[in-house]
């Protein structure tokens, strides 16, 4: 039975491919404007390669591509770029149309939720307050707290921990089958892959249940309780 679920939060919940591309584009522009010797396309390709490099979380995107572009330190457009950022991402924060009365349904319906997503803490924890989800979650748990992130299964075993629920009575929904399907089922959940982002085209054979909308997660779970 069916007693709680667990959500990924980026492209889970809210468009957070979209979102990003644009604020680092707008941010990209700004520090142009305010002194950085590039073009728009050459300082996107070197941002987008630190990104792969260091990952999404890192702290120092704009740092990093001053000086790869520079050779200096410059923090009055390493300063530009981040305000920028931060100020277009927030105003275009916004949880899918869906998500909101989904968490509502299952709240409903009496099921614990959660969120287990890789990030930095506080950065999860303003994303969810900036999206107004957060009274919906018993439990938020990240990489950073843990120590270890997707895919490692102890992770997803952790999570399980913190609500206090066996393997066979959760659900995991996720966008990616390599990070969010694979070790959710080998622990033993039921895993449910919503195809939104930059993943979605990506097929697997490892979900239980695939979705377009989170929307359609309500009608799943009144299956198996």
């Amino acid at each position: 039975m069916i007693r709680g679920v667990l959500f990924d939060l980026d492209d889970t919940l809210y468009n957070s491919s979209s979102f990003a591309s644009r604020a680092r584009k707008e941010a990209l522009r700004s520090m142009i404007d305010a002194g950085l010797n590039s073009t728009e396309e050459d300082a996107l390709k070197i941002l987008n390669k630190i990104i792969e490099q260091k990952g999404s979380n890192y702290g120092g995107h704009f740092n990093d591509l001053v000086k790869a572009v520079t050779g200096t330190y410059d923090p009055k457009i390493i300063t530009t770029g981040i305000i920028t950022y931060h100020n277009v991402k927030f105003a275009l924060l916004r949880p899918y149309s869906d998500t909101i009365k989904t968490l509502m349904d299952l709240r409903s319906i009496g099921l614990s939720l959660g969120i287990l997503t890789d990030g930095i803490t506080i950065k999860q924890w303003e994303k969810l307050i900036r999206l107004g989800i957060h009274p919906f979650f018993d439990e938020v748990i990240t990489s950073e707290e843990y120590g270890l992130g997707k895919p490692n299964i102890e992770f997803f075993n952790y999570g399980l921990k913190k609500i206090n629920l066996k393997a066979e009575e959760v659900i995991y929904v996720g966008d990616r089958a390599d990070k969010d399907m694979v070790p959710a089922k080998t622990v033993g959940m039921t895993t449910v892959r919503i195809l939104r982002g930059k993943y979605s085209e990506i097929s697997d054979d490892v979900s239980d249940y695939t979705i377009k909308n989170i929307s359609e997660l309500s009608k799943i779970i009144k299956l198996l309780i």
